[in-house]
């Protein structure tokens, strides 16, 4: 339900009129883990004045225990109820910013990153649009424990006596509804178990609090269901994996559409063309951002409908960047690696900084590849300057760790404590010992 907040009266008014008894501050770690910090609906107005204080030692990349003390500060704009179908109790969820006791914004909070390149944009003319599409897995339970046993075997598009979950993502989608979060198609996905959810294009800010929304929601609604959610790249072995490719588009403050323009023969503007250009040329510094997992690089091989070359094409799905269609207002760059294993505001921070990039660097990108690329020789590849994604997140990390671009956008602490956490993350795979492993060479070796 939608409310028309201005004030911190308005906010309190509702909260009062509509008996909430419960407040959810939520916030995401650097990881885009949401947090949250429950008060009882009497501290609200305290929380909105102050803030509530909080230890950020343990929270991925955020403190150390001689600088734990954080702030979380309510936004008063995101105020929402949640359904019934969510919480108990009359409950309301507010996101918040994160500060140090001194005022200062803190350098680790997600959405001060997003918002920082939001704002650079702005001063250039621009209103960053971002729409997702939100892939994940059904699986069933066996009892309390999750299994990897899809919840049905039906195909992409395939009807209710197959699909088994048309009612599952029903339900998600009332109860986003109900968060003023309007979902505009729902379907089953190519692989068994496998569904897609999207809902309509916003600024970034306001799609990545709807992108971390819809996946609590949906883990919420899959339990009531007796099923596991997983957004988790490639839980299957041999199928199609998750992804989330991202819809990008920049208006002008006067609602023009920068990226279109009648008189090219793609439809495509200047504007777009050096946006394009600047995620070809930077995608492998910021990969890590939008595939941060070792899993992620599991979805990213040929023969499952998901990227691998570096390219751009108008309906090629075999490339990276796809231009949809429908023109005009509706122009766009779809970006087809990122994943749901990150973190939204990180994600489109770092796309909307190699967008800005190229338009700083005002390069076109090379011509684009209209043939499956999959199908092409090394050598054919080659002559067309096409290049490959990096293979692996050991790989990924390579090209974050010389990356001036993503240093200056994720900022210093985010940009070390992140690095951090994810090469831990590859040295505790590199060194485990697979049962692939076991079983291919112990009975040889």
């Amino acid at each position: 339900m939608g409310f028309n907040i201005k004030t911190k009266g308005d906010v309190l008014n509702i909260a009062k009129k509509e008996n909430i008894e419960f407040i959810r501050l939520q916030f995401v770690d650097i990881l885009g883990t949401p947090k949250n910090i429950v008060i009882p609906a009497n501290r609200l107005e305290e929380a909105l004045d102050e803030g509530i204080p909080f230890d950020g030692s343990s929270i991925a990349g955020y403190a150390t225990i001689e600088e734990s003390d954080k702030i979380a500060q309510p936004d008063l704009m995101s105020f929402v109820i949640l359904p019934e179908e969510i919480e108990k109790r009359k409950t309301a969820k507010l996101n918040c910013d994160i500060y140090e006791p001194n005022g200062k914004r803190f350098d680790g909070d997600v959405k001060y990153v997003l918002e920082r390149i939001v704002n650079k944009a702005k001063e250039k003319g621009y209103i960053y649009n971002t729409g997702p599409e939100c892939e994940f897995f059904l699986f069933k339970k066996d009892g309390e424990d999750s299994t990897l046993h899809p919840n049905d075997y039906a195909g992409y598009f395939d009807l209710s006596h197959r699909d088994l979950a048309e009612g599952v993502r029903a339900d998600i989608s009332i109860a986003l509804e109900k968060m003023d979060i309007h979902t505009y198609t729902s379907h089953h996905e190519v692989a068994p178990g496998q569904h897609e959810i999207n809902f309509r294009y916003a600024d970034a800010l306001t799609t990545a609090d709807r992108t971390i929304t819809l996946k609590y929601i949906t883990k919420v609604i899959a339990t009531k269901h007796n099923l596991h959610a997983s957004f988790m790249p490639k839980p299957l072995y041999g199928l199609a994996g998750s992804g989330m490719h991202t819809h990008q588009s920049l208006f002008t403050k006067d609602g023009r559409n920068a990226f279109y323009d009648p008189d090219d023969k793609n439809q495509l503007s200047d504007i777009a063309q050096f946006f394009i250009a600047g995620l070809l040329k930077y995608i492998k510094e910021i990969c890590v951002v939008l595939n941060p997992t070792v899993n992620s690089f599991k979805r990213l091989v040929p023969g499952f409908e998901a990227p691998t070359y570096i390219s751009w094409a108008n309906c090629n799905r075999s490339a990276l960047i796809r231009i949809p269609s429908k023109k005009e207002k509706g122009t766009r760059c779809e970006l087809r690696n990122p994943d749901l294993s990150g973190n939204p505001y990180l994600q489109f921070a770092v796309m909307l900084a190699a967008g800005l990039k190229g338009i700083e660097e005002k390069q076109y990108p090379l011509a684009s590849v209209e043939k499956n690329i999959y199908s092409l020789s090394e050598g054919e590849r080659k002559k067309l300057s096409i290049e490959h994604l990096p293979e692996s997140l050991g790989h990924a990390l390579s090209f974050m760790a010389d990356s001036d671009l993503l240093k200056g956008t994720l900022g210093g602490h985010i940009f070390k404590n992140f690095l951090h956490v994810k090469r831990q993350e590859w040295k505790n795979y590199r060194t485990q010992v697979s049962k692939w492993e076991i079983e291919k060479y112990l009975p040889i070796l």
